[in-house]
């Protein structure tokens, strides 16, 4: 009887063993794709930063103004003035419509402060 609870205790142990020693060399695969991603992550940041810096230098005012001034005939762009643009205060609103009131309710306003604290509600 011995003998087979040892047996049986060996066939666990090497199959614990056997479980760890997957499981290690899963854990290793998933680091190293994981100091992959963090690579390519790295990388993808460092080409964002070059195209956000190309994109101010292609956006530079000066830059635009001589485009704009080199394709006036085809574009006819103009430089913006302050008389280009309205007021607020000129803007033509449209009318709300009155709507008609189909049911109306009847309200009675209390007016009275101590009516107030007289009323009991059933």
């Amino acid at each position: 009887m011995k003998s087979i609870l040892y047996a049986l205790t060996a066939l666990a142990v090497f199959g614990l063993a056997l479980w760890a020693y997957q499981e290690n060399y899963r854990t290793q695969q998933v680091l190293k794709e994981t100091q992959t991603l963090q690579k390519q992550i790295g990388a993808a940041q460092a080409r964002l930063t070059v195209l956000n810096a190309e994109w101010a230098y292609l956006n530079r005012p000066d830059r635009l103004r001589e485009l704009a001034d080199l394709n006036f005939e085809r574009l006819g762009l103009l430089p913006l003035r302050a008389e280009q643009f309205g007021r607020a205060d000129r803007i033509a609103y449209g009318e709300d419509p009155d709507l008609p009131i189909v049911d109306p309710i009847e309200l009675q306003a209390i007016t009275d402060v101590q009516a107030l604290g007289e009323v009991q509600i059933p």
